[in-house]
């Protein structure tokens, strides 16, 4: 398989990601608790404080996972389980361009499309300026953009009006203010 073949199959990848995916919302489980599971700004998820080493395990987790205001919930039909998380449950360590299009890789193996569905933002921390970009997962699940993926996407934008954008598939997101 050449490497245009290996990118078109992320794309491919990408929207079959979303279509697997169990109907958490629709769940309506009697059973609800807090358990003590976090998963940390870097994407690592953590058990009762010991790192949970199976990636699948994890994989699977990310699959039932729902955010409902500042909460998130593992979720099945029979109960709801609330955990903590640091910042957002995924990271995009990754990005690519395929025909015109962003698509990120997160911690857990899924892919997304940078889109109006499933936007860029990049919030900014008012006492040190630093930076934090996402990307929306699914509904308001969240991936962290990773360093060198942020990096890239700097490496790829454009300047207009004073601000730096990047564009996927027709959509532009910003990335900043540039300074002068």
């Amino acid at each position: 398989m050449s490497s245009a073949d290996d990118l078109l199959s992320l794309l491919e990848k990408a929207d079959k990601d979303e279509q697997g995916l169990p109907p958490v919302e629709q769940w309506k489980p009697q059973r609800h608790a807090d358990i003590d599971m976090r998963i940390a700004r870097d994407g690592t998820w953590f058990y009762e404080g010991s790192p949970i080493e199976r990636e699948r395990m994890v994989a699977l987790f990310s699959t039932i996972l729902l955010r409902e205001g500042e909460d998130f919930f593992l979720i099945t039909p029979v109960e709801k389980l609330r955990i903590q998380v640091d910042d957002a449950p995924f990271v995009a360590g990754e990005v690519q361009q395929v025909d015109g299009k962003l698509v990120f890789t997160t911690n857990v193996g899924s892919h997304v499309v940078a889109s109006a569905e499933h936007p860029i933002r990049v919030a900014t921390d008012p006492e040190t300026g630093e930076p934090s970009p996402y990307i929306t997962v699914r509904k308001n699940l969240e991936a962290l953009i990773g360093r060198s993926a942020f990096y890239q996407l700097i490496d790829w934008g454009r300047e207009e009006g004073g601000r730096l954008l990047v564009e996927s598939g027709g959509e532009r997101f910003e990335l900043g203010a540039l300074e002068e």
